[in-house]
């Protein structure tokens, strides 16, 4: 094997297609931006403590770990950066209010999240800390949408789901450890005959109530066969309840989802509303999010929370070339002068590419100007 072989599922962007990405990334935080969220940065690596919430055995898995060879502590390259901002949220700005916070930068899996996704995703999200209303959930569905259209995604479709419902069940039910995974497991994968056989010698309504859930899929009547089909559990109550309301207030806005009540691939430490969106030609979802009101708890500090995220490579690649911005060729003179006019155009905007060598190619330089010597002055000319 050649040592310049990638891993699977990790590429390389080459200028066209890093351009698009970066274009993507500055549009996307500028637009999150004007909703009044601010930019926050976690380091890479970490302790694993940090990264990992004591209730995603999921995330545990996606992480890579190695020994801190300084302190002989146990890091992890971050899969996901949302426990990262609820530590920020809850151990260094430690606001009283609410916090909208935002971010973007590259995450690393052990596995791929589904078909041909990429182990190095450049994640992009928004999250609120510090409300626990209807509003924030959907200001955070509102905001995953205007970033998919800066993407040039204007037709989605969105599940909406509520991982409350199978919290519930799952507890009332008495479901731990391995039981409980190969129970979520199956409901995740909508896979009926497994999942009967897994929940056969449960009570009769709770087993009846797990088996229903991979069936309550479609529009909003989706909510009212809940209601009939799923135990009268308190916390089942709630959450469908939660789920009613949302759809009230995302009508407001002309949002109208679907309801998967089995969406739970958002992971263990999300505890109630949980999303994914979905657009023509692409094999996963193109956006994932939802509430995770216990994700600060390790830290010290419990608020609500909700968010979403999305992977700016994935979304990228089928925007319209970005075109390099033209340049200024200048020639390789060591003159005080052409020094001046070189810097003086770079500080108005311009690109000014230096002619290195006997070979120079203008339309990889993408050049289409140089700067020339006429009557004791620096000037630009077209090539």
């Amino acid at each position: 094997m050649h040592n310049w072989i990638l891993p699977e599922n990790i590429a390389d962007l080459l200028p066209p297609e890093a351009r698009r990405v970066e274009t993507l990334r500055r549009r996307s935080l500028d637009l999150i931006a004007s909703f009044g969220y601010e930019l926050v940065q976690a380091p890479l690596i970490e302790y694993v403590d940090s990264l990992l919430t004591r209730q995603d055995a999921a995330l545990d898995l996606k992480t890579f770990k190695l020994t801190d060879q300084l302190s002989g502590r146990q890091l992890g390259l971050r899969a996901d950066m949302t426990p990262q901002v609820a530590r920020i949220d809850a151990h260094l700005l430690n606001r009283q209010g609410v916090a909208r916070l935002c971010y973007a930068g590259p995450v690393v899996h052990t596995q791929p999240d589904g078909i041909m996704a990429a182990r190095e995703p450049l994640q992009l999200g928004a999250e609120i800390y510090g409300y626990a209303g209807v509003a924030a959930d959907v200001e955070i569905v509102e905001l995953m949408g205007e970033c998919l259209k800066l993407a040039g995604i204007d037709h989605v479709h969105l599940d909406i789901g509520h991982i409350g419902l199978f919290l519930a069940l799952a507890d009332a039910a008495g479901l731990v450890g391995e039981a409980r995974e190969a129970v979520f497991h199956a409901i995740q994968q909508k896979d009926v005959p497994t999942l009967m056989g897994l929940v056969a010698g449960l009570d009769a309504s709770l087993s009846a109530g797990l088996v229903a859930l991979p069936g309550l899929y479609g529009d909003a009547t989706v909510l009212e066969r809940a209601e009939q089909s799923l135990p009268r559990l308190p916390e089942v109550i709630e959450a469908l309840a939660a789920l009613r309301g949302l759809t009230t207030a995302l009508a407001a806005r002309g949002i109208v989802p679907n309801f998967d009540l089995a969406e739970l691939r958002s992971g263990y430490y999300h505890t109630g509303l949980v999303f994914a969106a979905y657009a023509e030609g692409w094999p996963n979802a193109i956006a994932r999010g939802g509430r995770y009101d216990h994700v600060g708890e390790q830290f010290g500090r419990r608020r609500p929370a909700t968010g979403f995220s999305l992977d700016l490579k994935e979304l990228a690649w089928r925007l319209p070339a970005t075109p390099a911005r033209s340049a200024i060729l200048a020639p390789d003179a060591f003159d005080a002068r052409l020094a001046d006019a070189i810097r003086a155009l770079r500080a108005a905007g311009e690109t000014v590419v230096v002619r290195l060598g006997e070979i120079v190619d203008v339309e990889e330089l993408h050049a289409d100007r140089e700067l020339i010597e006429l009557n004791g002055q620096w000037q630009v000319q077209p090539l």
